[in-house]
């Protein structure tokens, strides 16, 4: 059975934030959405709200920084750069200020529709120069994310998940290292964020039938571990990707980037969404309709191969971590 810990980021962040002073809570009006109600009525000191002013928020906490205060920005992942994109250029990254902005509810992990779903947010900000993306995937990379982003010279942009979240890993949060699930001869798949545990799902019925999958978790996604990709990509007969965000600007596009500079002769298959914007419903639903489960992963193995897997949802259900989940807690805005 899979743990799943709840709000692990809430208890996280006060740990961190109440033993360094200097360290502020900004909130845009989402504060118990972004799990720091707690910490705003216990270190009422270092809690700072703004209202629904995303485009102040992210100009004030330039100024915080400027000023040696270490402010982390919580909101929704898209209120961080569509509403105030040019207050996160001229304030934050441009200037390089060492402000942590947390973003909430990344991909289609809400059933908000199109205004809550940042589904281009890792295109964006990975091209904003000076700027440092990170995506977590597990409880234990969300508890541990906080010291790595405090640690770099400069602005950070975090996909981060909330509520119930399973624990996958045991080993904490590594700066810009791809963690190894699984190795294998045949294919590389690499995923990030809640697509790992959909790879996850996939892997015994590929290995019933003799599928030898070498697995990379990303949650390092600028910089990126190039030489780590190069070497786990050697010998394989393709590569995978599976992303919760956009095909193009996202993982996928990166690893294509480097396969295409480096030379690299073998099938590349890139699934997340594809050129389209995605409806309100739950996680499970958008994953299914739009390419980002367990058995489009398998599906996509298959066509990179040239054989016909012929898994269904069935077998796939058996180890859906999903219904561990729906044990806990609905999803909600």
């Amino acid at each position: 059975m899979v743990e799943i810990v709840t709000r692990p980021y809430a208890r996280a962040f006060e740990t961190f934030a109440a033993a360094r002073p200097e360290v502020l809570c900004l909130s845009a009006d989402l504060t118990s959405s972004c799990e720091v109600d707690g910490f705003r009525d216990r270190h009422p000191d270092q809690f700072v709200t703004l209202g629904m002013a995303e485009q102040a928020m992210l100009s004030f906490a330039g100024g915080l920084a400027m000023q040696g205060f270490r402010p982390f920005i919580h909101t929704f992942a898209v209120f961080l750069y569509r509403r105030p994109y040019d207050q996160l250029i001229n304030s934050i990254a441009y200037s390089n200020r060492k402000v942590r902005m947390m973003g909430f509810l990344p991909g289609i992990t809400t059933p908000g529709g199109i205004t809550h779903q940042a589904i281009e947010d890792i295109a964006v900000m990975r091209a904003i120069p000076n700027m440092t993306v990170l995506e977590c995937g597990d409880a234990t990379e969300v508890e541990t994310v906080l010291e790595v982003a405090d640690e770099i010279d400069g602005p950070v942009y975090v996909r981060i998940l909330r509520g119930e979240v399973p624990r996958l890993f045991s080993t904490p949060f590594a700066f810009n290292k791809l963690r190894t699930l699984s190795e294998g001869d045949d294919v590389l798949v690499l995923t990030s964020g809640v697509c790992t545990e959909e790879a996850l799902r996939a892997l015994g019925p590929l290995n019933e039938r003799g599928i030898s999958v070498h697995h990379l978790h990303v949650s390092t996604l600028k910089p990126f571990d190039r030489d780590g990709f190069i070497r786990a990509a050697k010998g394989k007969k393709g590569v995978v990707t599976l992303e919760n965000h956009l095909i193009n600007g996202g993982l996928g596009s990166m690893v294509a980037e480097i396969m295409a500079e480096e030379g690299m002769a073998i099938r590349l298959r890139r699934l997340g969404l594809d050129d389209t914007f995605a409806h309100g419903a739950s996680k499970p639903y958008l994953m299914r309709k739009y390419g980002l489960d367990a058995l489009a992963l398998t599906q996509a193995i298959g066509q990179v191969l040239g054989r016909n897997l012929d898994i269904t949802e069935t077998e796939l259900t058996q180890v859906r971590l999903d219904l561990v989940h729906s044990e806990h807690k609905a999803e909600a805005l």
